[in-house]
Formats: structure tokens, sequence, C-alpha cells
């Protein structure tokens, strides 16, 4: 059993070569206060968590995303007056009618065909796969688009790190901004396996995909970092103690993140590698309006090139190709 540990100590460091590292005083861990464990839930919440829970298709990640777009499509379908439904009352007007919703709240093309996918799911699970149309295109809903030229990176708030009152999560949410790890990694990694010397290795349980990802330790900050990491976690994970498990840390990770107002998890990978490619082209990349591929000269193009494979090799990636929705083209 862990000891309970005292905060770490305050860290402010400066902008690196080209990494912002948000720096901030790490709390002492708290239980959670997640209102939903007390609140009565309703038939609907009920039934879908039950339905997860005897088909947990994909990873411990995909399987908390799911049932989290569930919980809100219950909850949604009771606010629009739908009262009394089972898992098995999935009607097409139930569709219809939160597919007018989310078009009307401007919410992106990935976050929508999100939601329609874990609908999708639940159609299957109760063999009603006809309830929702097999196209998107059905509902209005927009392709997404991955190559925008426009940036989709969101810095670490510092400020509102500091109003977390779980110093892990707190750690886990500076590590994604200094190394542009997933939200899982982030999670699971034991920082005193990870740490290499000059490199930080993330095993393939950690990771998307279940692929080994090297990732280069450039600067002081991410060193320091990385070694308050290592006291805090004491040679294990950063699911905090009194978490059994991941699946049971993520509903948590979640409800302290939302409750001080950090969504766009994602938007720190961004950060990361558009810092990268700065670093090693010498300049910004066509999503932080710099020169698209068009406009290179034939070195530039080369040295275009090789950025792009390091930094999809870093973000866990095998091809060159998804840099763009990170960098733009």
């Amino acid at each position: 059993m862990r000891d309970k540990r005292s905060p770490l100590p305050p860290s402010v460091p400066t902008l690196a070569a080209a990494l912002q590292i948000a720096g901030m005083d790490c709390l002492p861990r708290v239980r959670s206060h997640s209102h939903d464990k007390d609140a009565p839930m309703r038939d609907l919440n009920y039934a879908l968590k039950q339905l997860s829970m005897r088909n947990r298709d994909g990873s411990f990640a995909t399987q908390a995303d799911r049932q989290h777009i569930l919980n809100l499509v219950a909850n949604q379908l009771h606010e629009m007056g739908f009262r009394h439904m089972d898992a098995h009352s999935l009607k097409p007007k139930h569709v219809e009618k939160l597919v007018e919703r989310w078009l009307g709240e401007d919410l992106s093309a990935g976050t929508l065909k999100n939601r329609m996918t874990a609908l999708r799911w639940w159609a299957e699970k109760i063999g009603k796969e006809n309830v929702v149309a097999r196209s998107n295109d059905a509902y209005g809903i927009p392709d997404r688009v991955f190559v925008t030229n426009v940036s989709k990176a969101t810095e670490l708030d510092a400020e509102k790190v500091g109003q977390i009152r779980d110093a892990y999560i707190q750690m886990s949410l500076r590590l994604q901004a200094a190394f542009g790890l997933r939200r899982e990694a982030s999670i699971k990694i034991i920082p005193a396996l990870a740490d290499q010397g000059t490199w930080l290795v993330l095993q393939e349980s950690w990771n998307k995909g279940g692929r080994e990802i090297r990732l280069p330790i450039l600067t002081p900050e991410q060193r320091d970092l990385l070694d308050q990491a290592k006291a805090l976690a004491q040679g294990k994970s950063l699911v905090a103690p009194g978490h059994t498990t991941y699946r049971d840390y993520l509903a948590h990770f979640r409800y302290e993140c939302k409750r001080v107002g950090i969504h766009a998890f994602h938007g720190h990978r961004h950060f990361y590698a558009q810092a990268r490619y700065k670093a090693l082209t010498g300049h910004e990349c066509p999503a932080r309006g710099g020169p698209t591929s068009k406009q290179l000269t034939p070195e530039q193009k080369a040295a275009d090139r090789e950025a792009r494979q390091t930094i999809s090799h870093e973000m866990g990636h095998n091809r060159e190709q998804i840099t763009a929705v990170y960098l733009g083209r």
C-alpha cells in the first residue's frame, strides 16, 4: 500500500527551445468527489452501463469512452422528454432527435462521428442495427476534415491544472504537454521504467496499438518533470492510490479535468508535434502559419519530410501522412 505523499515542489519552468511545459504546484491527492456516484441512476443509464459491462469490445480506453458517450446519450434523451426507457427502447426517432440536438450544438465532425459509432454499437448489441442509418450522410453529418492548415493545438493552462485536487492527474497532464503523450499513456506510464537516460521509452501495454514508443528527452524542463514524476509514482504507475483499475481511475480523471474546465486532451499532442516540427526544421508548420508544401524549396522539402517521419514515430504512428492532422500540409 502506498503512503500518502507530500505535494510536489512548485515548478515554474521557462519556455525551452521549442517546448512549453506548464508548471504549477502539485497539490495532495484527494478522493474523487464525483456526484454521479451519489445521484440515483435512471433506468436507461443503468441499462446501458450493464450493456457495456457485458460487452467489453475494444481497449479499456475505448470501452470507457463509449460508456461515457452512452451515459451522455441517456441523460440527453431524458432531458428531451423520453422517459422510462430501457436498453431495448431505442427507436429511429430517438436517434433523429439526438442528431438534431448535436448538430445544433456546433460539435466537430469527429465528435459527431464518435457519438454515432456509440449509437450503432448500442443498436447492434440489442439486435436493432437498422434503427441507426448505416451512413452519417443520412443525418447531414459532415465528413471529417483531416488537413485544414488550422492549428488545433492547445497549451496546458497552468492555472486550471493548479485547481486539480489530485497530484497524479496534474502530473499526467504535464507529461502530455511535455512529451505529447496520449491520455492513456500518461496515466499507465511507470516513470521509473520509462526513463532511459536520454530517452523516454513507453512500453507496448501503455500505448494505443500496442507498439513501443521512444521519445527523446531534450530539455532541462523535460528532465526535471520526469524526475518529479518518478518521485511521485515511487516505482509505480500514475494511477493514483485508492483506484484499483485504470477504468475506475479514468472516470475520476475525467471528472477532475471537467470540474476545472480542461477538455481538449488531444490538443496537447498537437502542441508537442508543432513545437517539435519547428525545432527540427527551423520554421513553423503550415498549421501555425508556416510555409505550405508548395512553398518549400527542395532543401526545405527534404527537411520537412525527415521531420514528419521523426514526429510520426514519436507520436506512435507508422505513417508519415498522419502528421498532416497535427501540422497541416
